[in-house]
């Protein structure tokens, strides 16, 4: 480890604590319908879309009609985009002659984009024609992330009203989210990676006449745009299969910590939103420095265990840390902290290769999508992920001081805590299930390119990050096969949508809950107590969850390395 690759963490943890107050701030206005610097230009186009589709913004609704509006609204997005690769080889907007998406193919990647998973079973510039990759995926991008925002303010409304039956309305969350939000930061993004040089073209491939006089095609198309809803949104499904690895999505160091900044931007500023809009900004202060303490444990031990390298390389007289697979124009500290920030975020964009980090760098970004990506999380998903342990952490309290357990005034009984513990408990079923299926199914073994702990760690990676919605691949797998397509698009829906019910029923009991005044006995959610209790109760969860598998893979892996055995 170096000075130099410290400065450079240090320097992005200051950029987002930066970023996080005003950027909360305004986000709250959208979400209040107070007036914001691009309300006179939105403002009309919001309306006209408000009365051309029958809305009111006026109209607030009961947290099953709000559920329900999601749910058909991803439904209906799944089919659209299905259809899309389906037929796209008869669709224009396809100047490289691109044929149909095979059937389980294009469900995984369906499913994969709608659930904000991204996860890519398929080479983006040989398989996606221009218009499946803008009018389908950079669409789901926009949409999914939306979906997610507006599933985190529902469950902040709930917290913050009291004696009320409704949550606000899907259909004006999601336009304001992406109105005032996600489409005007992504307009500049795309303006500044152009700057940078990432192409956004409709044109054909490039063909050039390399020095030995052979030909190369070049793929080219419009990256810009896609990369910037990919990583503001955290989506993290690239244009090219190498996605942030490739130069033309990630020109240079400056585009690579854009990037990095813009996929925790919106998931660090709604825990300022929710303390804004419960009336206590130290409430979100406490529940992002839990985020926080989770974020800088994971990139101390990555980055120690890549700078630290192979101790069987370094025996060949061979120093420098674990380079395989790394970013070579970044080195080791910004390819580990891309990794655990993309892993902590339900991102999945890379620049270096999971598979070929050490046993535990490794583990960090499987770690980190193991609980449930609420460190930061995915745009929204994150924040209503870690609300659903700050729930069971409240109960853990409750319990020991011989009280009801209340969270901002409202009491967290019986079917709160059944909830917390169903959307919890949902991501392992997911996790471990398909993995344990995948260990002894003789097709699935086959797709995986290594032996021994790493060979399972490879499959549990796999489901780990579809369950997780996060998208990034371990590498070692070969995913694009009828099994994993579909068992991987199962695994995805049931990580989004499993969660996201639970929550929402929380939401529509505590939004009816009268508020309780505080007194000498209730316990303080905004000081160093709390973050360590709730920093607890997401690790001893996970670890009671997760070591055995942990066990049999990275931990296994490491100790066979230390004592000189390679896979």
């Amino acid at each position: 480890m170096t000075l130099n690759g410290w400065i450079q963490i240090l320097v992005f943890c200051g950029i987002i604590l930066l970023i996080v107050k005003p950027l909360g701030g305004y986000m709250t206005r959208v979400f209040n319908g107070e007036r914001t610097l691009l309300s006179p230009v939105l403002r009309p186009f919001e309306r006209g879309l408000y009365r051309l589709s029958g809305t009111s913004e006026a109209t607030e609704q009961h947290w099953t009609t709000y559920a329900a509006a999601m749910l058909f609204f991803n439904l209906a997005g799944f089919i659209l985009l299905y259809a899309l690769q389906r037929l796209q080889g008869g669709l224009p907007f396809n100047p490289t002659g691109m044929a149909a998406v095979p059937p389980e193919l294009a469900f995984n990647t369906a499913v994969s984009f709608v659930t904000n998973t991204n996860w890519q079973n398929y080479g983006g510039e040989s398989t996606m024609s221009y218009l499946t990759q803008m009018a389908g995926l950079t669409v789901q991008n926009f949409l999914s992330a939306a979906t997610g925002i507006a599933i985190a303010i529902a469950l902040i409304r709930a917290f913050s009203r009291r004696s009320m039956q409704t949550l606000g309305n899907f259909w004006v969350d999601m336009t304001r989210s992406i109105f005032y939000i996600l489409l005007p930061a992504c307009i500049v993004l795309t303006l500044v990676y152009v700057f940078l040089g990432v192409p956004q073209t409709l044109g054909p491939s490039v063909v050039a006449t390399t020095l030995e006089g052979a030909q190369q095609t070049i793929a080219v198309g419009p990256v810009a745009s896609q990369l910037a809803i990919k990583m503001l949104g955290t989506n993290g499904g690239g244009f090219f299969n190498a996605n942030s690895a490739h130069p033309f999505e990630n020109p240079d160091a400056i585009s690579n910590f854009i990037q990095m900044v813009s996929i925790f931007a919106v998931g660090a500023a709604l825990t300022n939103v929710f303390g804004r809009m419960v009336g206590n900004q130290k409430q979100g202060w406490a529940i992002l420095a839990a985020m926080g303490v989770l974020f800088i444990v994971g990139v101390a031990v990555c980055y120690w265990a890549e700078a630290s390298g192979n101790p069987l390389v370094q025996a060949l007289g061979l120093s420098g840390g674990n380079m395989e697979g790394k970013e070579v124009r970044f080195g080791i500290a910004t390819s580990a902290l891309f990794a655990v920030i993309t892993t902590a975020a339900s991102c999945g964009a890379v620049i270096a290769m999971h598979d070929s980090f050490t046993a535990l760098g490794g583990m960090i970004p499987l770690i980190n999508m193991m609980l449930g990506e609420i460190i930061v999380g995915g745009v929204g998903a994150g924040f209503y992920g870690i609300l659903l342990f700050v729930v069971v952490a409240i109960f853990v309290a409750g319990l020991m001081v011989g009280r009801t357990p209340e969270y901002l005034g409202k009491k967290i009984e019986a079917k709160e805590v059944k909830m917390a513990m169903l959307a919890v408990l949902c991501l392992p079923l997911a996790m471990l299930g398909f993995s344990a299926f995948a260990t002894v199914l003789p097709s699935a073994v086959a797709s995986v390119a290594n032996a021994g702990p790493h060979g399972f760690a490879e499959i549990l990676y796999a489901y780990t990050s579809g369950a997780a919605n996060n998208g990034s691949a371990f590498g070692g797998l070969t995913g694009n096969t009828p099994w994993y397509n579909v068992t991987l698009g199962l695994a995805m829906l049931m990580g989004r949508f499993l969660v996201i019910i639970p929550a929402m029923a929380i939401a529509g009991s505590l939004v009816a809950k009268k508020t309780v005044p505080e007194s000498a006995g209730t316990f303080p959610t905004h000081g160093p107590l709390f973050v360590g209790l709730l920093v607890g109760v997401i690790l001893i969860v996970g670890g009671l969850t997760f070591f055995p598998a942990l066990a049999l893979g990275p931990i296994v892996e490491h100790l066979a390395m230390v004592s000189g055995q390679t896979f």
